[in-house]
């Protein structure tokens, strides 16, 4: 069964409505408004804020070149072709070029008028007012993304979880068998988690950041961390009591994932745990010494692992 998406009934209901008001107004060419509010009916609402605003700054200086070019030149096919050379350029350049398409509509009804009223360029404008404004009503309606984006959260902490209980794994018992799978995943899930929540900021048209934003961000600087210390924890083979007692730290630290904010807690037990390791016996073998390095090396990405959540916390709390 094919599904219908909201925004291609918004584009269906505005179409009609935007045709219709055109028609009873009594206005030529009365399509067109349906072909604007098509134009502008856009995935959020700032982004159809801007379509909007930039087709009817491209729509005035299409008149004011129409004028310019039929009155000047007379209504000729070649004199289209000589203002759209002139035209299009200008409106890159005023950066409104989205406007094109809606501005070449307005240029070939002047053209087809054969001539330039105050009735003619009235018509128009109400063409445009008219398409524009059903498209920016029908877009006041956006559905709330914030299911969506609790999902992506639990997904992502899942799978953040499964890969620390790997780490772990591999501590304890130095199994390989593990492939890898949940990396890419939590990747491309991050990805279009904060394509999502930067939607979501674009509908709430008075703020710019939210939380889901700061927290995907955090995350994905978080795997970051995760895919650097995996080579080093696979390349550690002698056992040593430091290992496990990494281990214990890094279980527990997969059982507390969530968006609340417990790293400052971790933080102090990591400082615990780095201040035992001082008072253990040095190592008395070569392979003792670079496994214990490379522990240490561990501590210190796990502790900018949890300064990334903890910075998170304090944005939050600071709103």
């Amino acid at each position: 069964m094919v599904k219908i998406g909201y925004r291609t009934a918004k584009t269906a209901i505005g179409t009609a409505l935007s045709i219709s008001i055109a028609q009873l107004a009594g206005l030529h060419n009365f399509a067109s408004a349906g072909i604007i509010t098509i134009l502008c009916i856009q995935v959020t609402k700032k982004r159809s804020l801007q379509t909007a605003w930039a087709r009817f700054v491209a729509c005035v200086v299409a008149m004011l070149f129409s004028y310019i070019f039929f009155r000047g030149i007379g209504y000729y096919p070649f004199t289209v072709g000589l203002l759209l050379l002139f035209f299009i350029p200008t409106t890159v350049w005023l950066k409104v070029n989205e406007g094109i398409v809606t501005s070449s509509v307005i240029i070939l009804h002047l053209y087809a008028a054969r001539q330039f009223t105050w009735s003619i360029i009235f018509n128009e404008l109400l063409l445009i007012a008219i398409g524009m404004s059903v498209a920016l009503l029908m877009n006041m309606y956006m559905p709330s993304a914030e299911k969506k984006l609790k999902e992506y959260q639990r997904i992502v902490e899942d799978l953040f979880r499964i890969i620390l209980k790997e780490i772990v794994r591999y501590l304890r018992t130095n199994e390989t068998d593990w492939d890898g799978k949940e990396l890419p995943l939590a990747a491309e899930t991050l990805q279009q988690a904060k394509q999502l929540a930067l939607r979501n900021v674009e509908n709430r048209m008075l703020r710019y950041e939210d939380e889901y934003v700061h927290y995907f961000r955090m995350r994905e600087r978080q795997l970051e961390i995760i895919e650097r210390v995996l080579p080093l924890v696979t390349s550690l083979t002698y056992t040593v009591e430091q290992r496990m007692m990494i281990a214990d730290f890094i279980d527990k630290l997969s059982d507390a994932i969530h968006p609340g904010n417990t790293a400052d807690r971790f933080l102090r037990e990591l400082y615990d745990m780095r201040k035992r390791f001082e008072t253990m016996p040095l190592p008395k073998t070569r392979e003792e010494f670079e496994e214990r390095a490379a522990l240490l090396h561990l501590v210190k990405e796990l502790e900018q692992y949890l300064i990334i959540k903890s910075q998170f916390g304090v944005s939050e709390r600071k709103k």
